[in-house]
C-alpha cells in the first residue's frame, strides 16, 4: 500500500512521501490556526510546511515540479502561508496594531524584489550559457572566460530567496504572541534588508568582465581552435539524454584513431552524460552555428544513430558521411532506409551486408563496409568454468520497445520462468540478473515483472546463503570491500576536480583533460571492478543495475547467458560462450533462427523456459556441446575476422574514405578552375575591343 502511494505521489521514498503528506496537511492546519486563533499552533504548522517544503527540495522530488504544473508552486505556497499570517493577525485583533501594517508592507515589499531578483538569476544564467561547450578545447588562451558566480547565489536560487520570509514571519509571530510591535519590525526588517542584499549582490555578475565574450567572439575562437588542431575525423551525435549510451561506447575507439579526432554533440544534455574522454569535444545545440563551422579539414564524419539532426552535418560535400551505429542485431533499427544518406555504411561482418541486401531498403552493397567491432575488444574468449567455482548464468534481457511487440523482450511473459529455474538448477548455479536500463518506462506490465524477478533473485540469495553447501571467505570479502571503499574515495576525489561542472562556461573553460589524471581513473575502475566481484561470494546471486559493472564486465564473469533479440546478443558472441535467447512471440524455432541471424548457434527458449537444460548441459560439459562450433562460424560471420583486429580494419576504413574524399574535392577544385577559366574566356571573347579611329575620322562628336 505504501509502495503505491509513493508510485502516486510521485515521490521516491517513505520519507518523502510522509513529507509531503505533512506539507500538503499543513497549509489547512494553519488555515485553522488562524481562525481559531492560535499563535503556537500557526508557528508549528508553519515550521512543518517551511520543515517539509525544504527537505522535498533538497531530495528532487519530482512532486515538486508536479505542484507547479497545478498552480501550487512554491512562490504560491509561500503567499499563501503570508496571507494566513496577516488572517492570523487580523482574528488577533491586531487589525488596528502597526504591525498590521508593517506585515502587509513588508510581504508586499518582499514580493516586488522577486522580479529583480528572477531576472537577474535568470539573466546570469543566459549570459553564461555559451552558444557552444567544449572539453579538451583549449579556448581560454584565445578569450577571457570569466568564473561562475558563487555556487550559494544561484543554485536553488528561488527557494532561497523565499526562505529569507523566514525572520518576518518568526517577528510577526513573537510579536503577536508578546504583544510588542519591536520584535516583529525587527524580523520585518531582517527580511527586507537580506532580500535587497541578495538582489544587489547578484547585480555584477550581469555586467563588464563578470560575463563572458558574445556568441560571435566565443564562435571566432572556436574557429582559430578549428583552424590550429585540423581535424580530420569527426563522430556526430544528436539524442536525448537516455541514450549518451550511444556516444560513449564509441569514444576509446576515437581515442584510438589514427587521424585526428573530434566529437561533436548537439546537446548539452549529452554533453552533461558523456563519458570522460581525452577526444576534443564541441557540443553546437545551434543549427546554425554548426553550418558556419569551419570544418574544412575534416574528411570523415561517423553517425551512431539516425535522427533529423544529422542532416546539418550531411549537407556537407566536402566530407564523406558513414552511419556506424551503436549496435549490431537483427532489430529493424539495424536496416533503417534513412541509411541511404550516408556514403556508406559500416557493419560489423558479413551479416550486417547481408540484413540490408534482404530488406532491399536503398542501401548498395558496393557501400558497405565490413570493419568489426572495435568495442568488443574487451570482452575475453571462454576457457572453461574455472575449478572450483559454481558457473555463472548472466541473464541480460532487452527492454520493452515502443512499439508494444511481445517478441522485444522476454521479461514479461519468460522471465520468472527464467529465474526460477536458473536459481533450482541442480548441480547450482549463480544468477546475474542485469536488466536493460529502459525497462519499465513504457511498459507497467514489464515493470511490474522487473520487480518480481528482482524479487526472486534476491530471495534466492538470502535462501543460499543460509544454506550450509555455501561458505564465504569472509576474509577476502572485507578485504575487498575496504578496496572498494578506498578506490571510489580516490574516484570521488578525482571526478570532484576541474572546476565548476555545474556552470556551462567555466566547464568549457576549464574543461582541458588531465591526460594522467584520466589514465589514473581508467586504471582505477578496472581494479574497481576487480574488487567488486570479490566483494562477494563467487556463488551469491546478483541484481545488477546502474552504469557499474558494466555489461561487458559481466560477460567477463559469466559462463553462458539468455538474453534476447539486440546487440546485446552479438556482443556476447564475442566471448564464444553458449547462449541462449528467448522466442518470446512464439514464432517457432525454425522461423525464429529465419529471421535473426544472432540466434543461429544460441538454444532458443520458449516462455517456458523449459529448454534451459540445454544450455546449462553446453556449460558444465564442453566437449559435449552440439553448438561450440556453430558458435565459431557465426561469430566470424557476425563480427568478421579476428585478424586483422577490428580497431585496425576500422582505421583503415577511416583512412580509405578520407583519400576517397581528398580525391573528391581535388576533382571538383580542378573543375571548378577550369569552369572558372573557360568563363574568363568567354567573357573576354564576348567583350569588343577598343577600336582605333583612322586619320580624318571623327568620333561622331561634331566640333565647332
Amino acid at each position: 500500500m505504501i509502495s503505491t502511494a509513493i508510485r502516486v505521489a510521485r515521490v521516491g521514498s517513505a520519507a518523502q512521501l510522509a513529507a509531503a503528506v505533512l506539507m500538503v496537511a499543513g497549509f489547512p492546519a494553519l488555515m485553522l490556526a488562524a481562525l481559531v486563533p492560535s499563535v503556537p499552533a500557526f508557528a508549528a504548522a508553519a515550521a512543518v510546511t517551511y520543515l517539509a517544503d525544504h527537505y522535498l527540495h533538497r531530495k528532487g522530488s519530482y512532486l515538486i515540479n508536479r505542484l507547479g504544473k497545478v498552480r501550487a508552486g512554491l512562490s504560491i505556497r509561500f503567499l499563501i502561508r503570508q496571507l494566513l499570517l496577516v488572517l492570523l493577525l487580523a482574528r488577533l485583533s491586531l487589525a488596528d496594531n502597526l504591525i498590521y501594517y508593517g506585515a502587509i508592507a513588508c510581504f508586499i515589499a518582499f514580493y516586488g524584489l522577486q522580479a529583480p531578483h528572477g531576472a537577474l538569476v535568470q539573466l546570469i544564467r543566459n549570459r553564461r550559457r555559451m552558444p557552444v561547450a567544449t572539453r579538451n578545447v583549449d579556448l581560454a588562451s584565445r578569450i577571457r572566460i570569466p568564473d561562475a558566480p558563487p555556487r550559494k547565489l544561484l543554485h536553488r536560487s528561488a527557494e532561497k530567496m523565499l526562505h529569507l520570509d523566514l525572520a518576518a514571519v518568526v517577528g510577526v509571530l513573537l510579536a503577536a504572541q508578546v504583544k510588542s510591535s519591536l520584535v516583529g519590525f525587527i524580523g520585518i526588517g531582517v527580511t527586507v534588508a537580506l532580500a535587497t542584499l541578495y538582489v544587489l549582490a547578484l547585480v555584477p555578475f550581469v555586467r563588464g568582465r563578470k560575463i563572458p565574450p558574445k556568441a560571435e567572439i566565443v564562435l571566432a575562437a572556436v574557429d582559430d581552435w578549428l583552424a590550429e588542431y585540423k581535424p580530420e575525423t569527426v563522430l556526430y551525435f544528436s539524442g536525448s539524454k537516455d541514450s549518451a549510451y550511444q556516444v560513449n561506447m564509441w569514444l576509446d575507439t576515437m581515442e584510438k584513431l589514427e587521424s585526428k579526432p573530434l566529437i561533436i554533440l548537439r546537446e548539452r544534455a549529452i554533453l552533461n552524460n558523456l563519458a570522460p574522454t581525452t577526444v576534443p569535444v564541441i557540443c553546437v545545440p545551434g543549427g546554425v552555428h554548426l553550418m558556419n563551422m569551419d570544418l574544412s579539414t575534416v574528411r570523415v564524419a561517423l553517425y551512431a544513430a539516425n535522427v533529423g539532426k544529422n542532416i546539418h552535418m550531411l549537407r556537407v560535400p566536402t566530407i564523406k558521411h558513414v552511419f556506424i551505429g551503436h549496435g549490431d542485431s537483427d532489430k529493424l533499427a539495424s536496416v533503417n532506409p534513412y541509411s541511404k544518406v550516408y556514403d556508406e555504411v559500416w557493419t560489423a561482418g558479413r551479416a550486417g551486408r547481408d540484413r540490408y541486401a534482404i530488406a532491399d531498403v536503398g542501401v548498395r552493397d558496393d557501400d558497405i563496409v565490413e570493419v568489426g567491432r572495435p568495442q568488443l575488444a574487451p570482452i575475453q574468449t571462454w576457457q572453461g568454468v574455472p575449478e572450483g567455482r559454481i558457473p555463472t548464468v548472466l541473464y541480460a534481457p532487452t527492454w520493452e520497445g515502443w512499439d508494444g511487440n511481445p517478441g522485444n523482450t522476454s521479461v514479461v511473459l519468460a522471465g520468472e520462468n527464467i529465474v526460477k529455474k536458473l536459481v533450482a538448477a541442480d548441480p547450482p548455479v549463480r544468477v546475474l540478473y542485469k536488466p536493460h536500463p529502459f525497462t519499465g518506462n513504457v511498459s507497467k506490465e514489464a515493470g511490474a515483472a522487473h520487480k518480481r524477478i528482482t524479487a526472486l533473485v534476491q530471495k534466492a540469495a538470502a535462501e543460499r546463503a543460509m544454506d550450509s553447501r555455501f561458505i564465504a571467505d569472509t576474509a577476502a570479502q572485507a578485504q575487498a570491500k575496504a578496496e572498494l571503499d578506498r578506490i571510489q574515495a580516490r574516484l570521488a576525489q578525482l571526478s570532484g576536480s576541474g572546476g565548476d561542472r555545474g556552470d556551462e562556461a567555466v566547464a568549457t573553460r576549464d574543461g582541458l583533460v588531465d591526460v594522467a589524471r584520466h589514465e589514473e581513473v581508467a586504471r582505477l575502475r578496472a581494479e574497481w571492478n576487480d574488487a567488486y566481484w570479490r566483494s562477494f561470494p563467487s556463488w551469491e546471486h546478483r541484481v545488477i543495475t546502474g552504469a557499474e559493472p558494466r555489461l561487458y564486465d559481466c560477460f567477463n564473469v559469466s559462463d553462458a547467458m539468455v538474453s534476447d533479440i539486440s546487440s546485446v546478443v552479438s556482443d556476447f558472441i564475442a566471448s564464444g560462450k553458449p547462449y541462449a535467447v528467448t522466442d518470446s512471440a512464439g514464432v517457432g524455432v525454425e522461423e525464429f533462427k529465419r529471421n535473426n541471424t544472432a540466434v543461429r548457434a544460441a538454444v532458443i527458449l520458449s516462455n517456458s523456459a523449459d529448454e534451459l537444460g540445454e544450455l546449462l548441459g553446453a556449460v558444465r560439459v564442453p566437449d559435449a556441446d552440439p553448438l561450440a562450433e556453430d558458435r565459431k562460424e557465426l561469430k566470424q560471420y557476425l563480427l568478421g575476422p579476428d585478424e586483422p583486429s577490428s580497431l585496425e580494419q576500422f582505421n583503415t576504413a577511416v583512412a580509405n574514405l578520407a583519400l576517397k574524399a581528398e580525391t573528391r574535392n581535388v576533382g571538383q577544385q580542378s573543375r571548378d578552375a577550369a569552369a572558372l577559366a573557360e568563363t574568363e574566356a568567354e567573357l573576354a571573347n564576348a567583350v569588343p575591343g577598343q577600336r582605333v579611329s583612322a586619320p580624318g575620322e571623327t568620333d561622331g562628336v561634331g566640333t565647332a
